[in-house]
């Protein structure tokens, strides 16, 4: 027999969308469980950006400064590897921010602190290893989620469920919700390298004729992404490890030495990217945001990003009507149309860097040249404020709106202080 709960909210996913929203409501007072069907957050190689217009939501719930003492590296300034010279496309130390920088830090330890500081609200209940199997409905409405759990089923009632499970969305696909699949040429590798002390401190994008290599700074180790063309993973095991090493070296001198210690494909994780959007994000009693919304591309690593501040726009306009059990379908059209067109705009932009510069990288036989914005970059340093901008805050920044219906969490920071 299922064991049953009930909630004003039930959130499918433990990710950043599905914490930040959770965090949000139950600290506004609402009743909220969240389903994570992972027993932790452990997983590795997911996004691990932080830019600066999360890091000023955590200024303004008064935790920044907390925040910060968790392990992070801090990039103030993107650069690109072209053609052998090397351009800073942008820079993030004049945003009107409390902090200007990217904060690179592993999503766990981001998941971890927003399930600390949700669990001292009363009305929280995080189940980690209960996975969303199906949609409760009755009369047309979703009325609740039914779960997978060790313990054996679980049932969730709620006026509101939120399919926040990602771009393989449990959620979405039971509530018969239309993907606009967007389309997207190239796939990831990830895998990491050893860094050492004497080792330069920028993160760097590198752009040679058929290659696309990233180096991420994180600290003991380097985090490596390797862009191919979609669908090609086979062919390059084909052609066997030491090639793959032997090009890893030969777009990354530096670390050439190391390139020893991817030993096995088994240390190469593979991301299929897919860049799709919901033609309607919800129908009544269920809503999707995040990922199971509108899955991104990791050109700019805004993906987290983009998800929290759906997660916040949800509980500014979701949080007093699900109170007040006055929730109507057009509070859940209010959050599609506040957060699709920085949506759009957004997938809009990664499509035209994938089709025009990725691709056309991946594909060249030839030297591969500093395209004219990169260059006009180079000359005109303030320019590097518009990508910096774009980036570190996107499109239609969300500000937290819901009031606070319990004291502070014990050790909460005083706002002030500009971190730089």
């Amino acid at each position: 027999m299922a064991l049953t709960l009930t909630a004003r909210c039930c959130i499918a996913g433990g990710g950043p969308a599905g914490m930040m929203l959770g965090l949000l409501l139950a600290r506004a007072g609402v009743d909220v469980v969240v389903l994570e069907k992972h027993a932790d957050f452990l997983r590795d190689f997911r996004g691990d950006t932080i830019h600066p217009s999360t890091l000023e939501l955590m200024w303004e719930l008064g935790w920044l400064d907390d925040f910060l003492r968790l392990p992070h590296q801090k990039v103030r300034t993107l650069y690109a590897g072209i053609g052998g010279s090397t351009y800073a496309v942008a820079d993030f130390g004049h945003l009107p921010e409390h902090c200007r920088f990217v904060a690179f830090m592993p999503q766990w330890d981001f998941l971890d602190f927003l399930a600390a500081r949700a669990r001292h609200y009363p009305t929280f209940v995080l189940k980690m290893r209960a996975e969303a199997t199906d949609l409760i409905e009755e009369g047309g409405a979703v009325i609740g989620l039914r779960a997978a759990t060790p313990e054996g089923p679980l049932e969730v009632r709620a006026d509101l469920v939120i399919g926040a499970d990602g771009r393989h969305s449990t959620v979405r696909a039971k509530a018969g919700l239309a993907v606009n699949e967007l389309g997207a040429p190239i796939d990831v590798l990830w895998f990491r390298l050893s860094r050492r002390p004497d080792d330069r401190e920028e993160t760097l994008g590198r752009f040679e004729a058929g290659h696309i290599f990233i180096m991420i700074n994180r600290g003991e180790h380097w985090q490596c992404a390797f862009v191919i063309p979609k669908g090609t993973l086979d062919r390059l095991k084909a052609a066997g490890l030491p090639a793959f090493q032997k090009t890893v070296a030969s777009l990354a001198p530096s670390v050439a030495d190391r390139v020893g210690e991817i030993a096995d494909w088994d240390a190469v994780k593979l991301l299929t990217v897919q860049v799709d959007q919901l033609k309607q994000w919800y129908r009544r009693g269920v809503l999707c945001i995040g990922d199971a919304a509108h899955a991104m591309s990791p050109i700019g690593g805004v993906g987290i990003n983009l998800a929290v501040q759906d997660a916040v726009a949800a509980a500014n306009i979701l949080a007093r009507p699900l109170l007040d059990r006055r929730l109507t379908f057009d509070h859940l059209a209010r959050v599609q149309k506040r957060r699709e067109l920085p949506t759009r705009l957004t997938q809009r932009f990664q499509i035209q860097v994938q089709n025009r510069i990725v691709a056309r990288v991946l594909e060249g036989r030839h030297a591969f040249e500093a395209p004219w914005p990169v260059r006009l970059l180079r000359d005109v340093p303030v320019l590097r404020r518009i990508p910096a901008r774009i980036i570190g805050m996107g499109v239609r920044p969300e500000h937290i709106r819901t009031a606070e219906a319990e004291a502070a969490p014990p050790g909460r920071a005083r706002a002030g202080a500009t971190h730089g």
